[in-house]
């Protein structure tokens, strides 16, 4: 064999076959979508399957402690293996999720490695495909955890004793479906970081981009916040006299898009996606509510504003409420901004392909964020239809994704050929 020099042709077929056929793991026949959340035994075959991929393809696979896999193709010499290049994503998903969330940039990786194999030609460096475990967070929180426990923001042990919300421990479920590795997460070192996604979002498709360069990542603060009031009657407690936490919980919700977000209507972002009250009768004012907020901004100080914001107004409304308020930080991730060279790489490489992009920000979270934080880092995205994702309506056209992975393919070997 000898090391690759000249452009390689991609397995578009065999590509867009992977997808379909992990897409169909977990898949609910009655509602379209497919469930993999982390560590269960749907998840579990969707991992078995990848890794007999790699394998097919003659990679090292190699799992880490927190049951990260990661397939490498070796470079013809042992100063190659010193500088990899890694690209990936995740395989899990949320519940009843479409079939390229994650799974896209983790095939896409294995496609540029195939290209390699079948060339009968070996690359300058090593390149590695990683799977990333629990990025969407569902069971397990926080969300990309694999990524943040190899990029060292969160301990091991730490990360193996996590109880999921079905009260199971992370670690003892890892062992249970054969994924508890022995590799130190962070010892294969990224020169780089590339990942390749869907966008998820309906900018692309707006503007008739088939390619995005992603320059930044939203900055994420995720809390649960809990209210403690009284439960009285309906009908016979004046309004003035209610300690009422179900009005109190409203307050909050609307002050978050009447106050915070206004402040910065053209960047933060806030959500509630969960709220509860208790006791949950029609005719009891609430003595208890719980909801959460989600903030994002790209820029860490609004992203800071927007927090006090609402702390300011919380500590406001317990006063006149006459409530009690307790918040609980769940998440929170500073902004990130990619590296610039090899997002220069990305426009260029659409560029030769004819292909027009537009740089952009990313709204939701990725792994990428948390491997910047150890290697240059960027992500190609590529369009999804009415921008609809964790949806079993999630789709981006057959070409459009060969497009993406053929521009990941040549920015690999744009990267590899500079070093």
């Amino acid at each position: 064999m000898t090391v690759a020099t000249a452009n390689l042709a991609l397995d578009a077929e065999r590509l867009l076959a992977q997808l379909q056929e992990l897409g169909t793991i977990g898949q609910d026949s009655a509602q379209g979508g497919r469930t993999r959340i982390a560590l269960t035994d749907e998840e579990k075959a969707g991992r078995d399957l990848l890794a007999g991929w790699m394998r097919e393809l003659d990679l090292e696979v190699r799992v880490d402690q927190v049951g990260n896999i990661f397939g490498v193709l070796h470079a013809a010499s042992a100063e190659g293996d010193a500088k990899p290049l890694m690209m990936g994503s995740h395989i899990d998903t949320v519940r009843n999720a479409g079939a390229l969330d994650g799974c896209y940039g983790v095939l896409a990786g294995l496609a540029v490695a195939r290209a390699y194999r079948q060339a009968r030609t070996l690359p300058a460096r090593a390149i590695v495909v990683g799977a990333f475990t629990n990025e969407e967070g569902v069971r397990y929180q926080p969300d990309m955890m694999g990524s943040l426990v190899y990029a060292g923001g969160m301990a091991v042990q730490t990360a193996l004793d996590t109880v999921g919300i079905d009260g199971t421990r992370l670690g003892d479920e890892l062992a249970r479906i054969g994924y508890a590795g022995t590799m130190v997460p962070g010892t294969i070192m990224p020169h780089e970081y590339i990942e390749l996604h869907i966008e998820q979002g309906p900018v692309l498709e707006a503007e008739h981009k088939p390619i995005g360069v992603v320059e930044n990542l939203q900055g994420i603060s995720w809390q649960k916040v809990t209210i403690h009031g009284v439960a009285n009657h309906a009908g016979t407690t004046p309004t003035r006299l209610r300690h009422d936490a179900g009005y109190a919980a409203a307050a909050c919700i609307a002050h978050l898009r009447d106050r915070v977000v206004a402040a910065a209507p053209d960047t933060t972002l806030a959500t509630t996606g969960s709220l509860r009250l208790e006791p949950d009768v029609i005719n009891v004012i609430p003595r208890k509510a719980t909801f959460t907020v989600d903030l994002r901004d790209p820029d860490e100080l609004r992203l800071q504003a927007a927090e006090q914001r609402l702390a300011d107004f919380l500590a406001a409304v317990a006063d006149r409420e006459g409530v009690t308020i307790h918040t609980e930080p769940l998440v929170r991730f500073q902004p990130v901004v990619f590296d610039a060279g090899i997002a220069g790489r990305i426009e260029a490489a659409a560029r030769r392909r004819g292909l027009s992009s537009m740089r952009m920000t990313s709204g939701a979270g990725h792994d990428a964020q948390m491997m910047a934080r150890i290697a240059p880092s960027a992500m190609i995205f590529v369009p999804s239809r009415g921008g609809i994702s964790h949806n079993p309506r999630e789709h981006t056209d057959d070409e459009q994704l060969i497009l993406g992975a053929q521009v990941l393919l040549d920015v690999v070997q744009d990267c590899l050929g500079a070093h």
